[in-house]
């Protein structure tokens, strides 16, 4: 069930960035999208009554890899998460030059001053 909740979340961004003419709610389509898939990544990685993946006192290495929750989506998530970081940057910095050329962030009025 919570899969879907991610698929329809991402579904969500996706209408943001298909159908919408403003460059701003273009931007907010892809940050869900962007928080879709970290969600998503996390979830694979669940495990319920998981434990951290970090070797204790008394904790066997056969205990640990049965019930520790796997580490390598959450690695991925904090390198999309840096990534998500600096694209977001580029696109508001294309959004404001946009907006400082054209006066508008609707992008049909920019197709038409275009002209």
């Amino acid at each position: 069930m919570i899969y879907t909740l991610c698929f329809v979340l991402f579904l969500v961004g996706l209408y943001g960035v298909t159908c919408k003419k403003n460059i701003v709610k273009i931007i907010l389509g892809f940050l869900i999208m962007e928080h879709s898939v970290n969600l998503f990544l996390i979830l694979l990685g669940w495990k319920k009554d998981g434990i951290t993946p970090v070797l204790g006192k008394g904790m066997s290495s056969d205990m640990l890899v049965r019930n520790a929750v796997d580490p390598l989506p959450q690695a991925m998530v904090l390198i999309l998460i840096v990534i998500g970081l600096g694209i977001l940057a580029l696109m508001v910095a294309f959004a404001i030059r946009l907006y400082q050329k054209y006066g508008t962030f609707d992008i049909t009025e920019m197709n038409k001053l275009k002209h």
